[in-house]
């Protein structure tokens, strides 16, 4: 998959020559680099703990919700108001299904196993949680994030029929992208799981250098989750942000992936 990204970036400067590479920051609202901060699930302290920190320090995020979680259900004013404040409220699916065929998937319930899940099952529930995700935010424009990234059943990849439903989807694998890169169907993220904030710092500035698409992928934040991030942290990280605007762009996935998608239109015409 690397190499196939690879040879993609390495024909696209062929095509554009030069220019095409002196201009790619541009995709980046001429800053250096774009951060995107994810956080899934929709767990009750990503009202609790995430939206006031970003809302304090004026940066935008991306929150992948499951149409069946509680904290959608019990809060969803809050969530209303946290797209108000330009949040952006993705698509995680309704149920969260993985494939519980796989090594390690001991927490897969019979009833979410998206082994056992027919393709127009799965696209059925998450055009409905799609609905669901308009009703709150009266958004049509949004992202996916493959539940645990798997993206096949029976090996058919399931978010081909879904292309026109969103604009891009976010996978699960590590990795700095230039725009060139990217792949708007599975878009590379970095896992955060008990790092400190120096490392998330420092992955921040790998983007500055590269000029590349940084994504974080965020569960708890503070508690909540078996996979979390401590709250000094996440607040290192978002102070380093808040201190670099001029040079970094941080912004929900949706808009970075517009960004992206209009960047690549002349080369398609």
């Amino acid at each position: 998959m690397k190499l196939t990204r690879t040879l993609r970036y390495a024909a696209a400067l062929l095509l554009g020559g030069p220019a095409a590479y002196a201009q790619a920051p541009s995709v980046w609202n001429n800053k250096q680099c774009a951060v995107v901060l994810t956080y899934d699930d929709a767990i009750d302290v990503d009202l609790d703990n995430v939206v006031p920190a970003l809302d304090s320090a004026r940066l935008r995020g991306t929150f992948y919700l499951i149409g069946s979680s509680p904290a959608v259900a019990h809060r969803l004013g809050e969530w209303r108001q946290a797209a108000r404040h330009g949040h952006e409220l993705g698509n995680h699916a309704l149920m969260h299904p993985c494939d519980g065929s796989l090594p390690g998937r001991g927490f897969v319930t019979p009833d979410n196993d998206l082994s056992k899940y027919t393709v127009s099952r799965a696209v059925s529930e998450i055009r409905a949680n799609n609905t669901l995700l308009n009703a709150i935010d009266g958004k049509t424009a949004r992202t996916f994030a493959y539940p645990c990234g798997d993206r096949q059943i029976g090996g058919v990849n399931f978010y081909e029929q879904l292309r026109q439903d969103f604009v891009a989807a976010r996978g699960i694998m590590p990795g700095l992208q230039t725009a060139a890169q990217v792949d708007l169907d599975n878009i590379d993220c970095y896992l955060i799981n008990a790092q400190s904030g120096e490392y998330l710092v420092d992955l921040v500035k790998q983007a500055r250098q590269s000029h590349t698409l940084l994504v974080f992928l965020f569960h708890g934040v503070g508690g909540g989750h078996g996979l979390n991030v401590s709250l000094p942290a996440h607040r290192q990280l978002l102070r380093y942000l808040q201190a670099n605007q001029k040079d970094i762009w941080v912004a929900p996935m949706v808009e970075v992936a517009e960004k992206i998608k209009a960047a690549r239109l002349p080369a398609a015409n």
